[in-house]
């Protein structure tokens, strides 16, 4: 197996993206931070989310947003983003994925919050630190599909009081953790994230 570069056809631009496929129906979709921040699909958090739902027998899919690296077009501010991630959901379903969760981090957990009511391939959201402190959240009212939300508790752009006190608005079942010490960055605190998303996908199966 393992993983390989693929293009997907997002709206006539060309998008890179790396992709395991494992047998069975269950897959993940993973989006990355902020495009004009130095955001790519190979972000710790993002290897890290892969790693961990790979390790569980999903088929999984990250991806570059238009205008990174090796994909085409330009930054959307996060309307073009959403057309990138419909792209990908259907990728997978086309690869005969039917439980697909959608996990993003940070500005890519906005993305997906956006757009969620869109994306009906995706049966679970999986946000790391959505952006709070540092873009509006009011539009996101209640979905079931948010299931697992993870801050950091000295994460500045994802303050986890704030998302605390907004995880009732947006689904009181969702598992919410907070990793001691953590920023933004998760630098030296991967591991704690992925025994959380570890944790997550056992009660799930």
């Amino acid at each position: 197996m393992g993983e390989s570069r693929i293009r997907i056809d997002a709206g006539g631009i060309r998008l890179e993206g790396i992709l395991e496929n494992l047998p069975g129906d269950k897959g993940l979709v993973m989006t990355h931070p902020h495009p004009l921040y130095g955001g790519t699909m190979h972000n710790n958090v993002v290897r890290s989310v892969v790693h961990t739902y790979r390790e569980m027998n999903y088929s999984t899919l990250r991806f570059n947003f238009r205008g990174v690296e090796g994909s085409e077009g330009q930054f959307g501010s996060g309307i073009g983003e959403q057309e990138d991630v419909k792209a990908a959901l259907a990728y997978m379903s086309g690869l005969g994925k039917k439980q697909i969760d959608l996990a993003g981090y940070s500005f890519g957990a906005w993305v997906n919050a956006l757009g969620l009511a869109e994306f009906q391939e995706a049966q679970r959201l999986v946000m790391v630190s959505p952006p709070v402190s540092f873009i509006d959240f009011g539009f996101l009212q209640y979905n079931p599909k948010i299931q697992l939300v993870i801050a950091g508790s000295r994460d500045e752009i994802a303050e986890y009081k704030t998302v605390e006190k907004m995880l009732p608005t947006w689904n009181e079942q969702a598992m919410f953790r907070v990793i001691q010490g953590a920023d933004h960055f998760y630098s030296g605190y991967e591991e704690k994230l992925i025994d959380i998303i570890r944790e997550f996908l056992r009660r799930e199966n």
